[in-house]
Order: C-alpha cells, then structure tokens, then sequence
C-alpha cells in the first residue's frame, strides 16, 4: 500500500509540476531581479509579462521549458478514510511530509534554480549545465558536496509551509459541513484558495531560497553575496525595500493553485487506474 501511495503521488506531482514550469521559471527570474549578478544592460522587468515575453523572444537560446528537471515535490495524498484527521493532525503530517520531502529533493531544487536563472546572466558568466545530471556532478566537484545543500534550510521551511496548506484544504471542512458538495468546482475553489494562502505564506521564504541556491561558494573565490537565510533576508529589504520579498507573487500564487488542481485530479486518475494493482 506505501507503494502504491508513493506511485500515485509521484505521478501527479510530477505531472502538475511539468504542466505549472513555465510559471515556476517566471518566479525564478523576478526573485533574482536587482540581483548584482543580472546583466547590466538589461532592464529590471518587475511584473511577470514583459518578462514571460523576453523568455518567449529568445527561446532558441533559452527555451521556455529547457532545463526542466520535475523534481519529486513532497506531497502527501490523503486517501477517502483519511479524511476525518482534525485539521492539527492534517498540518503535523503536512510539516513532517514536506520538511523531509525537502531535504531529499535539495538537490534537484539547487539545479533548477541555477538552470533557471542562467538565462539572466552575460554570456560569460552562465554556468550552462548540460543537465541535471551535469549540474549535480559539477556542484561537487567545483563547490563540494555540501553545495547540493545549500538553503536547505528555507526549502524545508517553504516545503512545510506549502504542504501544511496544501493538505490543511477547506475543502472537506466545506463538504463536511453541507455548505458544498465534493466535485470539480468545489475541488478547483479549494485549490485556488488553499495556493492563496500558501504563497503568501511561503514567498518570502522562497525569495530567500531562490537568491542562496544561485550564489557560488568557491574555496579560494570570491566571498559569497549571503552569509545565510537571514542574512540574505536582511540585505534584500535593506536594498530593495520589504516588498521585495514578494518578488515573483503572481507566477506563485498563479501556478500555486492550478498545481493543486491538476495534481489532485491526476491523483484520482491514477488512483483509479490502479486500484486492482
């Protein structure tokens, strides 16, 4: 049975993670804005369609979904009987999935943000990684082992926040209490509103996240932007104001709730494909 669970949840999220990348690339790219590193002869693009239209105009370089590695996004589907746990156990268990998700996916997620973000830098600063495999292989061998690692501790915090809401839903509390009936509509409200409250909650972590995942440490090389989480934190509000930790709200919150929806719904697909396995 923890099979099986593992099977189905993996498909979904790896179909919903493919179908919201574009969205995800969007977020990368304005978190990073106004970072030193950013060509300096390109204009800061604060909202997400001057910069999803530059992304389009130079796809033969830097195509919309290149680099797109799906890592496993912790998720823990609860099943029908599962359903009566009080919203405290559902937020435990959410916490718990999401934190160790986090910390197995680090890896996968540090390669995405520099994949992602190698399109924004002058042509000979771009690390160019042929893959994700190549990513991983060159972060050890230049930055040591450890750099796979790096801001682990935001994405365990952004991964508990994301998942706690995510199964936290008002969904069954709607259903439960005969203000709506389940089905499709009731399941995309819920989802929308559930990655309402997950990007608010989890964008400035992830800002933080984005923006230490992208810093090279070199032994030997220059001294990194970011000594750590908070340091990070501290020098972004400092230079760009408060809001800056909201950089990349729209793509988030709008990937956040079609994410959830398509993930949910291809959970009951596959689920209903294999339930004689």
């Amino acid at each position: 049975m923890g099979l099986k669970a593992f099977v189905e949840g993996g498909v979904a999220s790896i179909v919903a993670g493919s179908l919201t990348h574009p969205l995800d690339l969007i977020k990368v790219r304005m978190q990073l804005q106004v970072e030193p590193a950013a060509h300096p002869s390109r204009p800061n693009r604060r909202s997400p369609c001057p910069l999803f239209g530059s992304i389009c105009g130079c796809a033969k370089a830097n195509p919309l979904f290149d680099h797109k590695i799906g890592p496993l996004r912790p998720s823990l589907p609860l099943r029908k009987k599962q359903l009566a746990l009080s919203l405290p156990k559902k937020v435990a268990a959410g916490l718990l999935a999401g934190g160790i998700g986090a910390i197995v996916g680090n890896p996968a997620d540090v390669a995405m943000v520099r994949m992602q973000a190698d399109g924004r830098l002058p042509a000979h600063q771009r690390r160019n990684y042929a893959g994700v495999g190549d990513a991983l292989v060159r972060m050890v061998r230049q930055e040591g082992v450890t750099t796979l690692w790096t801001g682990c501790g935001p994405t365990v915090q952004r991964a508990m926040v994301v998942t706690a809401a995510q199964l936290a839903t008002i969904k069954e509390t709607l259903v439960s209490h005969n203000i709506t009936r389940d089905g499709f509509a009731t399941q995309v409200a819920a989802s929308f509103s559930t990655g309402l409250v997950a990007s608010v909650a989890s964008n400035p972590i992830d800002v933080v996240k984005t923006r230490i995942m992208n810093m090279s440490v070199v032994e030997g090389g220059e001294e990194p932007p970011y000594k750590g989480a908070l340091d990070c934190a501290i020098k972004t509000v400092r230079a760009e104001g408060p809001m800056a930790l909201y950089k990349g709200f729209v793509p988030t919150v709008t990937r956040q709730g079609p994410f959830a929806v398509v993930l949910f719904l291809t959970l009951e697909t596959v689920r209903a494909l294999l339930k004689d396995f």
